[in-house]
């Protein structure tokens, strides 16, 4: 695929490229299946996914996945005409979710965090049906920071993503390649190269997660101030110093005789 702003594209390939290789996302022989919402992070994902395949030293395949949750208007049918468009071997997968939300959910909390369960597990069963080791989520620099905002803040824990880690199925191996990648650089490029995003059609999306559009504009405030900041956090996420911290079970560990 011919992208736009060449001087954008590269930048945010040589970004996945780099936490590819930081964090051994991708090895030989690996069959990723790439998780593809319609939304402009998974397309990015999985575009950027496959120019790197077809330079990489390394020889591997992808697949698109596409979990089709049963919300009335979803428009799986554009996602999957854009991945035949491109040549992707890619699934839709028809699943009842809306039903089982709308039976499970509490009055009054949020369709999201039910939902991303769901779809996660039917993710890890399309993997290993179709023979992928790997899981790639579009999750990008912005939501790993507001992630470790919103543990602080709400949870009280020191945690954010990770950019690998083994499943709870103890089989899928799940990778975020675009931990360094930034919103702000997706936005123009999924854009600028018309990727056919298609709202998830979840009748209280956008209205419910207001503790993480908290983080966000907490983020943007911070930055008028220090436009390195999300930067920073991210550094900070690599660079623990366990012995300042007030963990019990850490302090043990680093204790000094």
């Amino acid at each position: 695929m011919e992208f736009v702003d060449e001087k954008l594209y590269k930048r945010i390939k040589n970004a996945v490229g780099r936490a590819v290789a930081d964090f051994g996302l991708i090895e030989e022989g690996d069959r990723v299946a790439v998780a593809v919402s319609g939304g402009k992070d998974s397309y990015t994902l999985l575009h950027i996914l496959e120019e790197l395949r077809r330079r990489a030293p390394v020889k591997y395949e992808l697949m698109a996945l596409t979990i089709d949750s049963g919300y009335p208007g979803f428009r799986s049918d554009v996602i999957a005409a854009h991945l035949r468009e491109h040549g992707f071997a890619h699934h839709v997968e028809s699943t009842t979710h809306y039903d089982i939300i709308r039976e499970k959910r509490r009055p009054g909390s949020s369709y999201c965090s039910i939902c991303a369960r769901l779809k996660r597990g039917a993710l890890y069963t399309l993997a290993q049906r179709f023979g992928c080791n790997k899981l790639a989520l579009g999750h990008h620099l912005d939501d790993f920071v507001e992630t470790l905002l919103l543990n602080q803040f709400y949870v009280g824990s020191l945690k954010a993503m990770a950019p690998r880690m083994l499943a709870d199925n103890g089989e899928t191996t799940v990778i975020r390649p675009l931990v360094y990648v930034e919103e702000r650089e997706i936005i123009p490029f999924a854009r600028g190269n018309r990727f056919p995003v298609v709202c998830c059609c979840c009748p209280v999306c956008g209205k419910a997660d207001l503790q993480r559009k908290r983080m966000k504009e907490l983020l943007k405030e911070l930055e008028k101030e220090n436009p390195a900041v999300k930067r920073s956090l991210l550094r900070a996420l690599a660079n623990v110093q366990p012995r300042h911290l007030l963990d019990r079970e850490l302090q043990r560990t680093c204790a000094i005789p």
